[in-house]
């Protein structure tokens, strides 16, 4: 690997883009309407949907 030129670049720009990420979801969390999260997050728990299970 160290004969291909520039290739030191790339751990790098994996980095960013990881640490960018997780940035990006970290503001979305800070700045989401807590309305949304709570409707959310009692999705899984619904049961006013109509179930075509058994």
């Amino acid at each position: 690997m160290e004969s291909i030129a520039g290739i030191e670049i790339y751990p790098l720009i994996s980095l960013m883009i990881f640490f960018l990420f997780f940035v990006a979801l970290f503001w979305w969390v800070i700045t989401a309407e807590k309305d949304y999260i709570k409707t959310v997050s009692e999705l899984p728990l619904d049961t006013n949907q109509n179930n075509t299970n058994p």
